[in-house]
């Protein structure tokens, strides 16, 4: 008989792990909202030519990685490669230039790229990200840059570290083409296939290589840095400040020139220092203030990142032990009058915000507490037919195996101040 499996590149979250990622979640959330930021939920597929124009036809998601399909042989729609272009056209449509700005916003998305699945990347991946729409000023940057931080130091990764770098603004950048061109043109035949092309349309774009990332034509290439416009040079230098003013360290790296077409002066990687093997970055972005206007809204300023989280919980797992689940009291019941009353006491204590769990199985009492030991239960309240006609129940403690009789009547205040640790 034929069997399914999941497809190449993805991956089922199963319990134990889908409770690390809810963790994870409700922390970026977290910090998010202590920062300002709101979230955005956009479609799972947009208009192919959205990631074209927005992401640039010369980059290898456009050309080699996106999932394309036809809707009736004349539309033809993406599952989304990355998050902020969706953010972007969703701005742009829903008239947000209207709100106070900057408009500042979070996603926690899928996301799809058909490239070969190796340690913390998969076809179907899991982005964080964050977009702030509206302002042109470096301290915006620097706050961008500083919720990555944040969320680093709270998970206790210090493993990690922040490279920054200025790809400068289509003017300057135009100069530093030219000169780049020149040099790659000595080089040439060091160069890959991919990489020839590239020279032709967006010559940065082959500092990014990693094929030829040893070569001469790479290491002996002009930096952008030294030929920044003097506005280029003094948003570089202004982000450094701010940076420095909140204590946040980083590394000048002038071959971070980011995968993606639409990034203006500051790029910026955080990149593991172990534990990810070659995929080492872990949150990758910067400023964009030309999208808006690609994909047909007017000029305006914006920056942002993506970050893996398949490749932040790695990170995680190599940092922390895993952190269990206990859950506060599971209520064995024999008999239909004591498995009515376990129902009911566990539906009133877990509308109290606590982890409980009853017998649907009609298992034998001593079946009940081998399971009640694999839930990693605190606590255990035994009843069956006797206790209810006695109008009393059996509490275990299952870290001392202390037990005690407890009334029913009341049983429910009574429990809760034992778990909140208030009982005797």
């Amino acid at each position: 008989m034929y069997k399914f499996k999941a497809p190449k590149g993805t991956k089922d979250i199963l319990p134990p792990e889908s409770e690390k990622w809810v963790r994870l979640e409700n922390k970026i959330r977290g910090i998010c909202q202590r920062f300002g930021y709101s979230e955005i939920r956009t479609p799972e597929f947009e208009q192919t030519g959205l990631f074209v124009r927005g992401v640039g036809d010369t980059t290898d998601i456009v050309q080699k990685e996106m999932y394309t399909f036809t809707h009736r042989d004349k539309e033809s729609f993406t599952l989304k490669p990355e998050g902020t272009s969706p953010v972007v056209r969703a701005y742009i449509e829903n008239g947000m230039s209207s709100n106070a700005q900057p408009v500042k916003l979070f996603y926690i998305t899928r996301c799809y790229r058909c490239e070969n699945p190796q340690k913390g990347r998969q076809r179907q991946f899991h982005q964080f990200g964050v977009e702030a729409i509206g302002s042109e000023t470096a301290v915006q940057d620097a706050e961008v840059i500083s919720i990555a931080a944040s969320l680093f130091k709270e998970l206790n990764i210090d493993n990690i570290s922040l490279e920054i770098n200025s790809v400068g603004c289509p003017e300057c950048r135009k100069r530093y083409y030219e000169m780049l061109t020149e040099h790659l043109k000595k080089y040439e035949d060091q160069l890959c296939g991919d990489c020839r092309e590239r020279m032709k349309k967006n010559p940065m774009r082959v500092l990014d290589c990693k094929k030829d990332a040893g070569t001469d034509a790479i290491k002996l290439a002009p930096r952008m840095l030294d030929n920044l416009c003097d506005k280029c040079k003094s948003h570089y230098e202004s982000l450094k400040e701010y940076l420095d003013a909140a204590g946040i360290e980083y590394i000048e790296n002038s071959a971070i020139v980011r995968g993606l077409d639409y990034y203006t002066n500051t790029a910026f990687e955080f990149v593991a220092k172990d534990g990810l093997g070659a995929q080492a970055t872990v949150c990758g972005g910067g400023r964009y203030d030309g999208l808006a206007k690609m994909l047909g809204g007017d000029s305006t300023a914006g920056v942002g990142f993506g970050m893996g989280m398949e490749r932040l919980l790695l990170l995680m797992e190599n940092k922390e032990a895993e952190e269990k689940k206990r859950t506060d009291l599971y209520i064995a019941s024999l008999g239909e009058q004591a498995g009515k009353f376990a129902f009911s006491l566990a539906y009133d204590l877990r509308l109290s915000g606590f982890s409980v769990q009853c017998d649907t199985m009609q298992r034998s009492l001593k079946a009940q507490m081998k399971y009640a030991d694999k839930i990693d239960a605190q606590w255990v309240i035994i009843i069956g037919q006797d206790e209810m006609e006695k109008g009393e129940c059996i509490l275990r403690n299952m870290i001392t195996k202390e037990q005690k009789r407890l009334n029913i009547n009341g049983v429910k205040d009574a429990l809760i101040d034992i778990i909140k640790g208030n009982g005797e």
